[in-house]
């Protein structure tokens, strides 16, 4: 290992593990000690993750207050380093910090507004891409309907959530005062999404977020009837495929089409 490696090693292991080893390559003044110098990195650092966690979890660090996320990034920052050259994607492990971490009542709501702020940070970043339209599907031969197969945007995302994080989320971030924290009695699914710089988001009907979820994961048409088979009848299935497909071509969340076998 080179002079300057050792060095490098060193400085990171007393920024990430707090170890003094750097204390030997630093020089200090009888005006600003060697442990003074140290500390401005250090804490530089720190701060600088906890603000990055500030920024992407608002509405998380206005529903604990001050101190107590305080308290959540400083035990974060000491349980997971920094590994991104984009500090960017800093913080995406949060929802499961809390879940496993924190003792606090309200943990599953926590949990699932961390869950919230980060899908919307990774809808916003996610990359751009054209939208068909429904004359792209007014193309397709009917025959070549069974067999066909969709490509959604890049922004979409899907989270399935048992609390009001999304109304919370709304409130605590437009300065609006924010609903009582409240269980659903079901599951909630739910659709994020971004159509040019303009992010979006609902709750999907069980059927909907059924067939969405079956084209995601690379089923054609004639296996999203046959999956909404299971919530409705064999002659409302086509119908209701349709009709879903239809509006997430008018909301810009297809990107394109491709013929498959039936």
């Amino acid at each position: 290992m080179s002079g300057l490696e050792s060095v490098e090693n060193d400085f990171q292991s007393f920024l990430l593990r707090g170890r003094a080893d750097i204390e030997t390559r630093v020089v200090g003044t009888a005006r600003v000690p060697i442990a003074t110098r140290l500390a401005i990195y250090g804490n530089a650092y720190r701060s600088r993750l906890a603000e990055t966690l500030q920024n992407h979890y608002p509405a998380l660090a206005a529903l604990l207050g001050a101190q107590e996320f305080a308290a959540l990034c400083s035990a974060y920052i000491e349980a997971h380093d920094s590994t991104f050259a984009s500090i960017r994607f800093y913080g995406g492990e949060l929802a499961t910090f809390v879940s496993a971490g924190l003792k606090h009542e309200s943990v599953p709501l926590l949990a699932e507004l961390a869950q919230w702020e980060w899908a919307m940070n990774a809808v916003f970043d996610a990359a751009d891409a054209e939208p068909i339209g429904v004359q792209a599907l007014a193309a397709v031969a009917p025959e070549a309907w069974g067999g066909l197969k969709f490509e959604l945007h890049p922004s979409l995302r899907r989270l399935d959530l048992g609390w009001n994080a999304p109304q919370l989320w709304k409130a605590l971030t437009g300065a609006t005062p924010a609903p009582e924290a409240a269980k659903a009695d079901e599951v909630v699914a739910w659709l994020l999404w971004r159509r040019e710089l303009q992010i979006y988001f609902r709750p999907l009907p069980a059927a909907e977020a059924q067939a969405l979820d079956a084209a995601g994961n690379g089923q054609n048409f004639g296996e999203l009837c046959v999956a909404l088979c299971a919530t409705l009848s064999e002659a409302e299935a086509p119908a209701a495929a349709a009709g879903y497909l239809r509006g997430w071509v008018e909301s810009g969340m297809i990107i394109g089409t491709r013929a498959g076998e039936e």
